[in-house]
């Protein structure tokens, strides 16, 4: 449950966040350091964007159509999603900005017409809404000259919690950013206790921007919302500046290429067939999308089963995109904590890498 005052909270958000990047930018004018590119949160000159996401996502609504339409700035809707297309909307428009999924950014940056587009106008390329890999942050920052931004939000909180570009980014590029000003965050152990500075933990964050909690699910909303702090059931941790490091998605979420897929969706799919003794879900990374799915399988005493087999069954029961891609046939039992649940990370350091079946 979204509410208006999270929407503007959003907003508000960026509007400081514009005064950090002043000081910022001023302390490294003053030091002789200026940094390339700029600290404005949609550039130099007039601003614009081009509008790639459905305005049906917090990405495309709260983060696009409301700063952009805030500021009276231009705002290029596509139609459909196509790089080629894009980069000649940027040229001819001379927007500022760029915000997507991190699949878009890498399409961008990859494209053959990227060379040729005058992308100069564009001050930030960023993308939310999926993990974003290391080497695309560098890409964007050789390939823009320093103009690269990145970020991390959440539906749950209307959109954005950090942000990080221009002087931050060149100081921590492998950070998120600093929590935004009218939010707080902090970083909790499994005892329920504030993690040491530079500790991992799971990230609790506070603030006008939070949702009220999911519609009919009081059950679901006592373990996340807690005195007004909301479990992103995300884990990271923040330095001795404040800036914020991500190091794994919990709750078992995989984020491919923008879209949220719930493993527990796809394991009760995959538990549909006779075959299956066992069967965890867990996020394999993916140069393209962010992250794909997939499986690890143990089948019943006698049974046998191919993984296009698998493949057939699971796309009879949910939408295309959530299918396995990886699957791995396994001949021991899953690996199982002291509460017997499967320890998917685990698995995933286990398999990733070695030869799918």
């Amino acid at each position: 449950v979204l509410t208006h005052r999270g929407a503007v909270s959003n907003l508000l958000n960026l509007a400081f966040w514009q005064t950090m990047a002043d000081v910022a930018q001023a302390g490294a004018v003053a030091a002789g350091e200026p940094p390339p590119g700029s600290d404005k949160v949609f550039g130099e000159g007039e601003p614009g964007s081009v509008l790639a996401v459905p305005l049906f996502h917090v990405t495309g609504c709260n983060c696009c159509l409301h700063p952009i339409t805030a500021v009276g700035g231009k705002l290029v809707l596509m139609h459909r999603w196509d790089a080629e297309r894009a980069l000649e909307l940027i040229e001819r428009e001379r927007t500022t900005t760029f915000t997507g999924v991190p699949t878009m950014a890498r399409e961008l940056i990859n494209s053959p017409d990227f060379a040729t587009r005058d992308t100069s106008s564009l001050q930030h390329l960023g993308g939310g809404g999926a993990a974003v890999q290391p080497d695309l942050v560098h890409k964007i920052e050789e390939r823009l000259e320093g103009r690269p931004s990145t970020g991390y939000g959440l539906t749950e909180v209307n959109g954005v919690i950090t942000i990080n570009s221009a002087h931050f980014f060149l100081a921590k590029p492998e950070s998120v950013g600093p929590p935004l000003p009218i939010m707080e965050a902090r970083i909790v152990g499994d005892d329920g206790t504030d993690q040491p500075t530079g500790d991992p933990g799971r990230l609790w964050v506070r603030g006008g921007n939070v949702f009220r909690g999911y519609l009919n699910q009081p059950e679901a909303n006592a373990e996340i919302l807690v005195d007004g702090w909301f479990d992103t059931g995300d884990i990271g941790y923040l330095d001795e500046d404040g800036f914020l490091f991500l190091v794994d998605r919990a709750k078992d979420m995989v984020l491919r290429g923008g879209e949220n897929i719930y493993s527990a969706e796809v394991e009760a799919a995959i538990y549909e067939h006779p075959a299956i003794a066992e069967a965890a879900v867990f996020a394999v990374p993916d140069e393209r999308l962010g992250e794909r799915v997939g499986v690890a399988i143990v089948l019943l005493s006698g049974e046998s089963l191919t993984a296009d087999e698998l493949r057939v069954h699971t796309a009879a029961l949910i939408a295309s995109f959530k299918v396995p891609e990886d699957v791995w046939f396994l001949d021991d039992p899953l690996p199982r904590n002291a509460n017997g649940k499967f320890v998917k990370r685990e698995l995933r350091d286990m398999l990733v890498g070695t030869t799918v079946d």
